[in-house]
Order: C-alpha cells, then structure tokens, then sequence
C-alpha cells in the first residue's frame, strides 16, 4: 500500500506571525524529559550506580549544551563545511535546520568530562548510566524529520513506500521511521534490557556504539544522500562512514570490558 506523507505543518503553535513553537523543537523536549525520568528511574532501581537526582539535573544540563553545540558544529564540519567557510555567521543560524548526530555525539563526550570533574566518577561509567536514556531522545528527533518532511528516503518499488509531495512524486523509503524503529524503539529495548541488571564497566558503552552505529549503517541504504555530497567512497554515505568507527570503537570496547581492562584502570 502507497502511503502519502501527511504535510504536517512544521510549526505547532504559533505564537505570532513570525514566532512559533517548532514541532522539531518539541521532540527535543521529549528527549529531555525523557531522560529525566528514565535518569529518576535508574536512580532507584540501579543502586550500583550511585547517581543521585540533582546528578541527573546537572547531567541534563551538560548533556543539552553538548548535543546542541556538537550537533551543531559537527553539521558544519561533516556536512556544510565549504558553505559556511564562505558564510561563516549562518552557523548561529540554528533555526534554519542542520544538526548531525555524531557531532552531537562527540559534543556529549566532551561535556561528561566536564561534569566528571564536578562528581569523580569512571568517565565510562557515567557513560554506562548515560547511554540507556539517550535513544528515545534518539527516536524523537527521527520523527520530528518525519514531520517537517526531511530527510526522505531512496526511491523504492516495494508496496510499503511513501510519496513526499513537497520533494516530487516517486516512491520513497520513509527511512525516518525506518530509523526511529532502529535507533529508537529498537536500540532503547535493547540497552534497556541489557542494563536491567549490573554489568562490567563499558559493557552498556560498547553495545551502544555498536547497536546505534550498526542501525545506521543499515538505515542509511534507504536514505537518500544529501544532495550536495552524494555517495562517497564505496558508494557509502556520510553518515555511513561516520559510523564505521562507532562499531569498530564498540566492538573493540566490548572485548576490552569482558576482558576486565576498564575495571583495572578504575
């Protein structure tokens, strides 16, 4: 069955004619949220933890600037860097789109250093506590793509495609979804279940790394590349490439926590 996207307005309240509440914004808010109340949730059912609330309070707050700031500097670099070295103020210019997730990714590392330096903890265990609130946050953010109509997919012959009138009138992938399945649903459930009870230091890093960049790879072969870089080599995309090391990392994490070397350097 050929689908049609809905055209949702982008904008979900308007506030005056040329201020409104952004549905791509809300989805950023439920992310948040999300994360302190799973955070809350961890605090009393995790104990080996030893996280408190006003640790989830501050660790939202590095986490925000981290994903906002890297996911905006690393749009520039990884996808845009030729555009705004013509124009360079446009990168202030947040409110006209253009945020990459593994920017956002490495602006969240460099922020937990930070806030390891208020709550000496292992970085890496704080990045265990950290990497099963992050997915939802993961997945809203995919439909908030899907709502503003971005992001589209690959032209398709299956009977589950979609059409994106405002791009033109083939049958796409809907790889949003696809990709709020894979790195949202899918990877919350299984960092979710895996965390439920106390593991080796790195253990819940390393399967994140490996379950987000592994959905991504896979996801990004329904995914129409941006116009303006195309396929690179190997006919691999941008976000292809950037994930490749997230796997190798996580792979080779996940062997160096079983073998007990993250505990012995902590």
């Amino acid at each position: 069955m050929i689908l049609t996207h809905p055209q949702i307005n982008p904008i979900a309240l308007s506030i005056t004619d040329s201020f409104g509440i952004h549905w791509y914004g809300l989805m950023y808010l439920i992310g948040f949220l999300a994360f302190l109340v799973l955070g809350r949730y961890q605090v009393n059912h995790k104990p080996w933890f030893s996280w408190n609330n006003q640790m989830i309070d501050d660790a939202l707050f590095y986490g925000a600037l981290g994903v906002i700031l890297g996911g905006r500097i690393g749009y520039v670099l990884f996808y845009q860097f030729s555009n705004f070295m013509q124009h360079p103020l446009d990168i202030i210019k947040v409110w006209q789109g253009g945020m990459s997730f593994h920017g956002g990714f490495l602006g969240v590392l460099v922020a937990m250093f930070f806030f390891m330096r208020k709550y000496p903890q292992p970085w890496l265990k704080i990045m265990d506590f950290v990497a099963p609130l992050v997915p939802i946050g993961l997945g809203a953010g995919r439909m908030g793509n899907f709502i503003n109509g971005e992001l589209w997919g690959r032209e398709t012959h299956t009977k589950f495609g979609m059409i994106f009138p405002q791009v033109d009138f083939l049958v796409r992938h809907p790889s949003q979804l696809y990709e709020f399945a894979l790195e949202g649903v899918a990877l919350f459930c299984i960092l979710w279940w895996f965390s439920r009870k106390e593991r080796i230091i790195g253990a819940v890093s390393a399967l994140f790394l490996i379950g987000y960049g592994c959905f991504r790879f896979l996801a990004e072969f329904t995914r129409e590349p941006d116009d303006y870089l195309g396929l690179l080599q190997l006919s691999l995309s941008m976000g292809q490439w950037l994930s490749l090391p997230m796997i190798v990392m996580g792979i080779w994490m996940w062997f160096a926590a079983n073998a007990g070397r993250f505990n012995k350097a902590n």
